[in-house]
């Protein structure tokens, strides 16, 4: 199977199934000497891990971290860093009679149509569960992004028609309200709503919200590999999400560009912008200011209502999908979203480093001193 591979400076690999034994992943080029040890990735780990609150599956998973390689006397060595994260409660048998059929909402059927054979057991590498592993690497990445004085802060935005009061935004609730909501009100409001869906058996969508302040302006590309390209690949990459925007998003399509675009100034901090419709990004590079980006997402597809769909040999049938299943993803996706904006955010940021000649002059007069 292709595609398990992402990042270009640091090559990110993912790799095992939701019902194996393990799950993981492989850092290739992270930096030497940055110190790292099991809890900072441990504490993102547990923003994402099932069964810790009403809001989520009742699926039990520590989802303890060990790191194998890559780390030497508490520092990463610049050799590849292998992550391994065990699985200690698959029960594969609420999964055995959906491998004669197709679940409706699933990727079942292009899987036997891709490769004539799938993982059934709770969707295999299509399941949720490979998420783990993006966070954990994404641990990394965010470590590093802190110590260079960028932030990457996502949190959910909406669940149903429930939205969050911006003027209510507390953003250390987001750590702890089981929504993961940076509102109060909001989240009392949201859990009423999950509760509703998982008495009528059903489930719903939402939308997380991730803002990265301290980028310096230029990061990305202006043609191909643009940085909001890069940030919405990487978020696209995420199962459950079927629309990313940057800034104002659609809205922008019917106005008018004297409202849309944002007047720069010029203060005592350098230059900046009145207002950041355009999100943080113009001409696919950062302009300085905070980037922001939503993913959203579809309500889980495993639901225990009836649905209709076919089995393998084309007959209509009708189904109920047991197991233990989320009534909503987002709010544990919105850790799985910081940690993707932090990977391709990170790449891009080593990329820069070479669009200057006077860079690589003077870092490497000073190396060779």
């Amino acid at each position: 199977m292709a595609g398990s591979i992402f990042g270009t400076n640091i090559r990110i690999s993912t790799w095992g199934e939701s019902h194996g034994k393990a799950i993981g992943c492989v850092i290739d080029g992270f930096p030497a000497g940055m110190e790292l040890a099991e809890s900072d990735i441990q504490k993102l780990l547990d923003r994402r891990k099932p069964g810790t609150s009403a809001a989520t599956t009742s699926r039990k998973e520590p989802d303890e971290v060990e790191i194998l390689s890559g780390v030497f006397e508490g520092k990463t060595t610049g050799t590849p860093i292998s992550l391994l994260i065990r699985n200690t409660s698959q029960r594969s048998s609420d999964y055995s009679e959906i491998a004669s059929y197709y679940r409706p909402g699933h990727a079942d059927y292009g899987f036997d149509k891709k490769y004539g054979f799938r993982d059934y057991r709770g969707g295999g590498r299509s399941s949720g569960r490979e998420t783990a592993a993006r966070v954990a690497a994404g641990a990394l990445c965010e470590k590093l992004l802190e110590k260079m004085g960028i932030k990457v802060v996502a949190y959910t935005k909406s669940i149903g028609d429930v939205e969050i009061d911006y003027d209510r935004f507390d953003e250390e609730k987001r750590l702890i309200l089981p929504t993961a909501m940076p509102d109060e009100e909001a989240d009392k409001r949201a859990m009423e709503l999950i509760e509703k869906c998982r008495s009528e058996k059903d489930s719903t969508g939402g939308v997380v919200e991730c803002r990265i302040s301290g980028v310096p302006a230029g990061i990305g590309e202006p043609v191909f590999n643009k940085l909001d390209a890069a940030l919405s690949g990487a978020v696209f990459s995420i199962g459950a999400v079927k629309a990313v925007e940057i800034g104002d998003g659609t809205y922008v399509s019917d106005r008018r560009g004297s409202e849309n675009n944002d007047a720069f100034v010029s203060g005592d901090t350098g230059i900046s912008k009145k207002t950041n419709h355009a999100g943080g990004i113009l001409g696919g590079m950062s302009d300085g200011s905070d980037i922001i980006l939503r993913a959203y997402f579809k309500p889980t597809p495993s639901i225990a209502c009836e649905q209709e769909t076919v089995n393998r040999n084309g007959e209509d049938i009708k189904i109920s999908i047991k197991g233990r299943h989320d009534p909503v993803v987002v709010p544990r996706a919105v850790v799985v979203v910081e940690s993707m904006c932090a990977m391709a955010l990170l790449d891009l940021l080593i990329s820069n480093i070479s669009s200057r000649a006077e860079n690589l002059i003077c870092f490497y007069k000073e190396f060779i001193k």
